[in-house]
């Protein structure tokens, strides 16, 4: 073995590692902790793709499992980006609203966001989210109990779906585990899918807020399409292109940082 091909192999089974902990990689990540291009990575991940051990994505690449990383992994990602997202969130809220709140690290983000006597009916599967909830005098919290799912982090059995039905939100927040523009939202799990697609049908609207990283991360179910029914909360950092084709589909969009819309009329 030729010492190019050492530093070959050492890479990719450093890449498979971060696949198996995390779920996903990102190729700008792994270069610069490499110290290497971004396109020796791509290579990289070419090549792993074609063994079968990733599936390569948009800006970098997806475990072939199909199994979402556990949340509690997650919560310790990307927190202060997340926060962002949170703050962008919290500022399109409107008092009185009755919000269900999904499963998700980001959407843990958007509740200690939250102002602490800000009014708010607040609905969740989530018991993280549910025990952040409950310390906020100004929100009224509903929990939808049942079996916890350990990856998800959130109940999404049929008693929680039952208990889902009987809940009318003014709007959803959706966690999301990848964004396409092919498939729109989707997530790793089956049953989170269908448990997302019910909290959708049930709300007025719905919205969901992303880092960078999930767009076009491809995901196995399907939960809503990209269209005006759904407000996309993105970072500055998006890539354009993406944006503008969620534009020509009539998402609405928000960037944080930006106080002027791509945004839109109402959410309430």
């Amino acid at each position: 073995m030729s010492k190019t091909d050492h530093f070959v192999s050492e890479r990719q089974a450093f890449i498979l590692s971060e696949l198996e902990t995390k779920g996903r990689v990102i190729a700008q990540e792994l270069a610069q902790t490499f110290n290497t291009s971004e396109d020796t990575i791509r290579r990289d991940l070419r090549e792993m793709a074609a063994r079968g051990e990733c599936e390569r994505v948009y800006g970098g690449a997806l475990k072939t499992t199909g199994v979402t990383t556990p949340l509690q992994t997650r919560l310790t990602e990307k927190t202060d980006r997340k926060a962002v997202l949170g703050q962008k969130v919290v500022s399109l809220l409107e008092e009185g609203m009755v919000v269900f709140i999904d499963a998700g690290s980001t959407n843990l983000a958007i509740a200690r966001q939250i102002p602490q006597n800000f009014r708010l009916t607040a609905v969740t599967n989530t018991p993280v989210i549910a025990a952040e909830l409950a310390a906020k005098p100004g929100v009224d919290l509903i929990v939808i109990g049942g079996k916890v799912d350990a990856n998800v982090g959130a109940a999404i059995d049929a008693s929680a779906l039952r208990q889902l039905e009987k809940v009318r939100p003014d709007l959803c927040i959706l966690g999301a585990c990848g964004v396409t523009l092919e498939n729109g939202l989707a997530a790793d799990i089956y049953e989170d899918a269908v448990f997302k697609r019910l909290a959708c049908e049930a709300s007025n609207r719905a919205l969901t807020a992303v880092t960078r990283e999930k767009l076009g991360l491809k995901a196995a179910f399907h939960v809503c399409d990209l269209d005006n029914s759904l407000s996309l909360i993105m970072e500055q950092q998006t890539d354009q292109a993406f944006r503008q084709a969620l534009t020509a589909r009539g998402v609405d969009i928000h960037i944080t940082g930006s106080s002027s819309p791509e945004q839109l009329v109402s959410i309430s």
